[in-house]
C-alpha cells in the first residue's frame, strides 16, 4: 500500500515511544511511504522547535526519511477545497504519490474522511486496520 504520513505522526513516531513509533516501523517495513519536501521541511522545523532536536539529530532523521520514502512534488490543490491552506500540500502529496491512505492526527483532515477517494485515517484507525 502507498501511504502518506502527515508531519504530526512522523514526529510522534520519531521523537516518542508508542503507537506512532510502532506504526512507522510497520509502514516502512511493509508499505511504500510517500512524502514530499514540504512534509520534510515541516518535520525539520517542528523537530528542532518543539522537540529541541540538535542539528545532527534533524539531519539524521531527514536523511532516514528521504532515503526510505518515495519523494514526490505535491499536486496543486485548489485553495477552496480545504479551509487550512497549510494542509493542501499534504493532500497534494497524496494525489501526486497515488497514495491509498493518508495517516494524520490533524482533526480537520480527519473530518474530511477521504480526499479523491483516498481514505484519511488516524494512527489508531490505521494501526487497527493493519492488525485486523
Amino acid at each position: 500500500m502507498r501511504i502518506v504520513i502527515d508531519t504530526n505522526v512522523l514526529l510522534a513516531g520519531v521523537a516518542t515511544h508508542g503507537l506512532c513509533e510502532s506504526l512507522l516501523l510497520l509502514c516502512y517495513r511493509d508499505h511504500v511511504v510517500v512524502l514530499s519536501d514540504f512534509i520534510l521541511r515541516e518535520v525539520a522545523r517542528h523537530y528542532r522547535g518543539k522537540f529541541k532536536a540538535s542539528p545532527e539529530q534533524v539531519r539524521f532523521v531527514l536523511r532516514m526519511l528521504r532515503t526510505q520514502s518515495e519523494i514526490v512534488t505535491p499536486a496543486k490543490i485548489a485553495p477552496d477545497v480545504f479551509e487550512d491552506p497549510d494542509d493542501l500540500p499534504i493532500l497534494g502529496t497524496a494525489v501526486a504519490g497515488q497514495a491509498q491512505c493518508i495517516i494524520t492526527g490533524d482533526r480537520a483532515l480527519l473530518a474530511l474522511g477521504s480526499f479523491h477517494e483516498i481514505p484519511i485515517l488516524s494512527p489508531r484507525a490505521f494501526y487497527d486496520h493493519l492488525r485486523a
